[in-house]
């Protein structure tokens, strides 16, 4: 990229260190490529330049960045080089783990770019979470991650899904994860996003994606955040009067806990990997059928690799201690006893369960005691004694 002279621009970046700059100015020649690089870490610097938000690290604040440092590229350089420069701005915002290793390892990442002299900005915006344990092993993934997104936007933009692809290259998944990305720009105005996060689950680069009820691709840290949760999961294919029944009579109970109570209730409709590709392949237009018709009647959808109950609920544990709510059928209850999903564990089905023991009086029924069970927050264990069946 150093070497590509049309390509000219600004890297701005708060938290983690100036990771991207440096592996620019690492490869050398780097002048042929950075007009600035900037990072205002202390807060009343970044207010000054970027104005005041209610999170450092956060979606509105890369807008906040892009915005600034676009405008000021443009208004300082075009005059002298627009011509024959393709303009480029990339920020990110990111928090790497502190010294007490209490905090979430995560970032916003964008890039705002021409594709010809002279012509209007595209834009791409992802977020991401650094998954090493050491913070100079975070800021090193975070550093390669926005690489690997200048390098895709200026050489694979062309292939949308070969550029997510890239962005894990020299990383693995293990190291990164990217759960939200949006496109936008003339350049992009046939590709949809939703597609687009579908293939960050497709190719491992995140276990699950979220669609609210105007279709909009969202990032589940912000809509979980120390919120309930209530799930359905199936098929959906189409959604009936049963789902729409059996979410909102699950809803209206769940409110009723004293838990939950008084609280903003998200209400998701998810789908699973293993069920869009029951028939060996992804089918592009039978996915969106699904997620529109789920949209059209108010409902956010998940789209998640967790084909086990018990991982999807881990996974609504990295956003939310609140309750969590599981909507389901008597035949998926009884599946969920099912032995064969605990295999891979040590500890087997109880493994599974972070719990603390139940007590069960001799001759309480079986049924009764699935009934006192709850799955939707998993607090407890049943246990009979051992001469019983």
């Amino acid at each position: 990229m150093n070497f590509d002279i049309p390509k000219y621009g600004t890297l701005a970046e708060i938290g983690a260190g100036q990771e991207v700059a440096r592996e620019f100015f690492h490869a050398g020649g780097a002048s042929g490529t950075i007009a600035k690089s900037i990072s205002a870490y202390d807060m009343v610097f970044s207010d000054a330049i970027y104005g005041k938000t209610a999170r450092y690290v956060s979606r509105e604040r890369l807008k906040f960045m892009l915005d600034h440092e676009y405008e000021l590229l443009i208004e300082r350089l075009s005059p002298i080089r627009g011509d024959r420069t393709t303009f480029f701005v990339f920020a990110d915002t990111v928090a790497t783990s502190n010294h007490q290793g209490t905090n979430e390892a995560h970032g916003w990442l964008g890039l705002r770019f021409q594709t010809e002299p002279m012509g209007e900005p595209n834009e791409i915006e992802l977020h991401v979470r650094m998954w090493d344990k050491d913070a100079v092993l975070q800021q090193q993934a975070l550093g390669i991650v926005g690489i690997n997104l200048i390098y895709g936007a200026l050489y694979y933009r062309s292939d949308p899904k070969r550029l997510i692809e890239s962005l894990k290259d020299n990383l693995g998944v293990d190291r990164i994860e990217v759960d939200m990305l949006h496109f936008s720009g003339h350049y992009f105005e046939k590709v949809d996003n939703r597609l687009m996060a579908l293939h960050l689950v497709e190719v491992k680069l995140t276990n699950a994606v979220m669609f609210g009820p105007q279709g909009e691709v969202l990032q589940p840290s912000e809509v979980l955040h120390k919120k309930p949760i209530l799930v359905e999961r199936g098929s959906f294919r189409p959604v009936t009067h049963v789902n729409v029944d059996m979410i909102n009579c699950a809803a209206a109970q769940f409110v009723q806990e004293p838990a939950v109570k008084g609280k903003e209730l998200i209400v998701l409709m998810e789908i699973t990997m293993s069920n869009l590709l029951a028939e060996g392949r992804l089918d592009a237009q039978d996915f969106l059928s699904r997620v529109d018709l789920l949209a059209d009647i108010g409902f956010t959808v998940l789209i998640s690799d967790y084909p086990e109950y018990y991982r999807l609920t881990s996974y609504f544990r990295r956003y939310s201690k609140e309750m969590i709510g599981v909507a389901m059928g008597i035949n998926n209850l009884l599946e969920v006893f099912n032995q064969k999903y605990y295999e891979d564990l040590e500890g087997g089905i109880l493994e599974s369960l972070p719990c603390k023991p139940l007590r069960v009086p001799i001759g309480e029924s079986l049924h009764r005691v699935h009934r006192r069970v709850r799955l939707d927050h998993p607090q407890h264990i049943f246990a009979r004694r051992p001469s019983e069946d």
